[in-house]
């Protein structure tokens, strides 16, 4: 079911604005270790999948899950979105990349999976050179046993 989801995601984020996110990967903490990862171009978005909550269904061959995933929409910080800053919208834009984001991920489903939707949105200006939003999406999903 993972692999599944995450395949489909990547189809979708590169429909994303004619093309516009330059990597896609997997999360491993990557933001918090930029200095020590191979460089990745940018934006780039990090799949990361939490819990699962299983409930069996159907005398317990057939599983249904409560599923959390984020993605992690990492940008160049492009300099001062103060008001009359003129780099203000171009400083703004990685918050209208989260919304083209959540419009390609709407709808999506699969053979295991269906019902995404987004719960929450975080941004984290924690880094020099880069702003992190987390976009975290709740769905439901399926496993035959």
């Amino acid at each position: 079911m993972r692999k599944e989801i995450y395949k489909a995601i990547c189809q979708r984020l590169k429909r994303v604005d004619n093309g516009a996110i330059q990597h896609i990967d997997l999360w491993n903490h990557n933001v918090e270790f930029i200095e020590q990862e191979d460089g990745w171009s940018r934006p780039a978005v990090f799949v990361e999948f939490g819990p699962i909550i299983w409930q069996p269904l159907i005398g317990g061959h057939i599983l249904r899950g409560d599923a959390v995933l984020k993605l992690h929409i990492v940008t160049d910080w492009k300099g001062s979105a103060a008001d009359g800053s003129p780099c203000q919208d171009e400083s703004l834009a990685y918050l209208e990349l989260s919304q083209k984001i959540q419009k390609e991920l709407m709808d999506m489903r699969g053979e295991s999976y269906d019902s995404i939707r987004l719960t929450e949105s975080h941004t984290n200006h924690d880094h020099e050179e880069i702003v992190e939003s987390v976009e975290v999406y709740k769905f439901r999903c399926n496993r035959k046993i």
